[in-house]
């Protein structure tokens, strides 16, 4: 339909009508649930399922309709005048809507519609007394979330503005990258999918149904996100490697540390609720890991948007973080409470019957990965702490949160070997013995190789990792050969077949087995590129040449050009092993330079905005090559001002008085004023290449071992999720 149907407001008027409707049938949906559960009554309870198929339906039409506005130039919108201009590239466009606070909140619930209207399409007819109240909560989220951007201040996406740009503030330069785009609604679909698991878990409550049926009934929305998460934190670590220009991949930045909070608390509830359903035990472990993970969850869409700590990452003050810190008090104290209400329901079944169990070793595992969250908290909110405290307010820096976590990391890496390997309830002397001789040998071979061949033994926690890794591969792969060699014997197919039949059996076992071998693989490429990598700052002028282990970098020549958002600095390298050898390389890194200031166009308003780093990066075989430019453009500057300086004069004595003697003429004048400036424009910026001007450049290099390994090894680990996830044939009761 043509947008001109719609009227000159059309897109607003629409856009608002749908999420006002989407508000008041989030509002409906929470009272026919709550209905249908107080009363019994069915009929309540389908009304309520189908509003939440309307919510999709409605916050469907608003999300189309926002990214018709960004596709579409739509400058009445402020989120599109705000994040969006007519030199956009389409796909940044069509993703800038995640670049915004209002856009930000429109996806988070429009996913929450989706995943909602899901979980309730998958247990229609199931869990009769649980549903009411799961749906109840679901939608009452939806009635927050649609809410808050009607009413909540600045965050409604379909808000406007009286006199419309010509042209859009344009996309946020550092978020012009692939990885950055796809990354938010990543972490959306993580942070959401965590909603239905504790709903799932109030309605349990709620109900006094605290058998595991409500767990089985949700728990792959928990690895849906799970995996997502997984996704969105790598993707962003991505980014920060390629972009940033700092040469690392996490920096404990406080958003970095809200998405990762969530991932531990769920990765440690989807190995815990295994042993409520094998057990009966952990209960109260268990609802209170979901209560805490959609806790934290919120809690990092509330560091997002309230400025409370400084990040990259955020938007920034908003007016919104009131409004999300009620909601996590309202979460956190209303589940406390109904936890302590429930416990003489929640009591386990069994208890733990010895140390050398599966059960055992899962507590354990869990025990690590709270821990780790304890500390990642701390450390995130230390600033706030003790601003509290002390009326000063001091931050962590990396080096605090490595020293604590890393520890915990090790042991990890241990248990994730160790888990597999024991039986449920007990395992025998002579069984342990004979499970464990295998991968004890294989730690052994690693250490003593590491040890003769290596110099790995000067970061004890990176040999640590190394060994192992090596116990917990050997372990994991001991295990599934194990049970295909017993399929083997009774089927007389080969190995192959075997394996892959057992594991298609058990997709969430075989699947889990995928995902710690990933887990133990990234963290491998964490300890090697961290622990052994070299770091160098360099300073050269063309021609000079200098050596950075083993490598000898020869800066060949600078390059400069200009297109119509930025000025691009760059060089190109010429990079080679030492002493001569094939392997050599070209490496051109860069740094852009954006338009920015509220004034007029000049030459100099292209150093007064954003500018972001274009890494040179060639990875070849286990070591990266990474290389960022720090150019000096001092005289660039100079003659900039210089130049601008001249063309003010130049305006306010010629082009002016012209303009007011022949006002017809002014759009012809302005074409011409814009072709002098961008002809002025390259003359300056020429000096940066010109040999008699040209200044020394310098470079960040780094050399790190092992970093595909991360990238890798979260490849590996998401692949694992998808395939404990992928639907297993019905072969009556499915394996657990």
């Amino acid at each position: 339909m043509p947008l001109e149907v719609l009227g000159e407001e059309g897109i607003s008027s629409l856009g608002n009508a749908a999420l006002s409707v989407a508000f008041l049938t989030a509002v409906f949906g929470v009272v026919a649930a709550l209905i249908g559960a107080f009363r019994s009554d069915q009929r309540w309870v389908d009304s309520a399922r189908l509003a939440a198929y309307a919510l999709f339906g409605l916050l469907l039409v608003c999300f189309i309709a926002l990214e018709i506005a960004f596709v579409s130039n739509d400058f009445s919108l402020e989120v599109v005048a705000s994040h969006s201009s007519t030199t956009t590239p389409l796909f940044y466009k069509m993703t800038a809507m995640w670049s915004s606070q209002s856009g930000s909140l429109l996806l988070w619930v429009f996913l929450l519609s989706v995943v909602a209207a899901a979980s309730l399409r998958l247990t229609r007819g199931r869990l009769v007394d649980v549903v009411p109240w799961a749906t109840a909560v679901m939608l009452g989220v939806a009635v927050f979330f649609t809410g808050l951007m009607l009413v909540g201040g600045g965050v409604n996406p379909f808000g406007t503005l009286a006199q419309p740009p010509v042209e859009g503030a344009g996309l946020n330069p550092l978020l012009q990258h692939p990885a950055m785009m796809i990354h938010p609604p990543m972490l959306y679909i993580g942070y959401v999918s965590l909603t239905v698991p504790f709903a799932f878990a109030i309605g349990a409550l709620i109900s006094r149904r605290l058998d595991a049926s409500w767990i089985k009934s949700s728990r792959k929305f928990a690895l849906i996100s799970w995996t997502f998460l997984t996704i969105g934190i790598v993707l962003g670590a991505r980014w920060s490697y390629m972009e940033l220009g700092w040469g690392g991949y996490w920096a404990w930045d406080p958003v970095e540390n809200a998405s990762i909070m969530p991932w531990l608390i769920v990765t440690a509830y989807l190995h815990s609720v295994m042993v409520q359903e094998k057990r009966g035990m952990l209960k109260v472990w268990n609802v209170s890991l979901i209560v805490a993970a959609f806790s934290l969850a919120l809690l990092g869409t509330f560091l997002v948007r309230s400025g409370i700590l400084q990040s990259i990452h955020a938007f920034g003050d908003s007016t919104v973080g009131p409004y999300f810190l009620g909601l996590i008090s309202v979460v956190v104290i209303g589940s406390t409470a109904l936890i302590i209400s429930r416990l003489d329901l929640l009591r386990s079944e069994r208890r733990i019957d010895s140390i050398a169990s599966r059960e055992a070793m899962f507590m354990v595992n869990n025990l690590l990965l709270v821990a780790l969250c304890v500390v990642v908290f701390w450390g995130t909110f230390f600033p706030l702490i003790s601003e509290l405290l002390t009326g000063t307010r001091s931050t962590l820096a990396a080096p605090w949160f490595d020293r604590y976590t890393t520890p915990l990391a090790v042991l990890l890496v241990l248990f994730t070997g160790i888990g597999p390997l024991f039986a449920w309830r007990k395992i025998s002397p002579s069984g342990l013995r004979k499970v464990v001789v295998g991968p004890l040998i294989a730690a052994l071979v690693m250490a003593l190789i590491l040890l003769f061949a290596t110099d790995a033994i000067d970061n004890p926690w990176a040999f640590a990792v190394f060994v192992l890794a090596a116990f917990t591969v050997v372990a994991l792969a001991q295990e599934t050969i194990r049970s295909a060699m017993a399929k083997k014997g009774a089927s007389g197919d080969s190995l192959l077949r075997s394996v892959v039949d057992v594991a298609r059996g058990n997709r969430r076992r075989y699947g889990g087995y995928l995902v710690h071998l990933g887990f133990v693989v990234l963290l491998v490429g964490v300890a090697a590129s961290s622990s052994f990598d070299t770091k160098r700052d360099v300073t050269l002028m063309p021609g000079e040449s200098t050596v950075v282990e083993n490598y000898r970098i020869t800066y060949e020549e600078p390059t400069v050009r200009r297109d119509d958002q930025a000025l691009t600095f760059g060089a190109k390298l010429e990079v080679a092993p030492q002493g001569g050898g094939e392997g050599e390389m070209v490496l051109q890194p860069s740094r852009r330079y954006f338009l920015g200031g509220s004034g007029p166009r000049s030459i100099s308003g292209y150093f007064e905005g954003e500018a972001t780093s274009e890494v040179g990066l060639d990875s070849r075989g286990l070591e990266d090559f990474w290389v960022s430019l720090e150019p000096d453009t001092d005289r660039v500057q100079k003659r900039a001002e210089m130049a601008d300086r001249r063309f003010g004069a130049y305006m306010r004595t010629v082009v002016l008085p012209a303009v007011r003697d022949r006002p017809g003429r002014s759009d012809a004048i302005t074409g011409q004023l814009v072709a002098i400036q961008r002809l002025a424009t390259d003359r300056v910026i020429a000096d940066y290449t010109r040999p008699a001007t040209v200044s020394e450049a310098t470079f960040r290099v780094i050399v790190s071992p092992m970093v595909a390994a991360v990238w890798v090894g979260a490849l590996i680990a998401v692949l694992g999720a998808l395939f404990a996830l992928w639907p297993a044939r019905r072969r009556g009761k499915e394996p657990s």
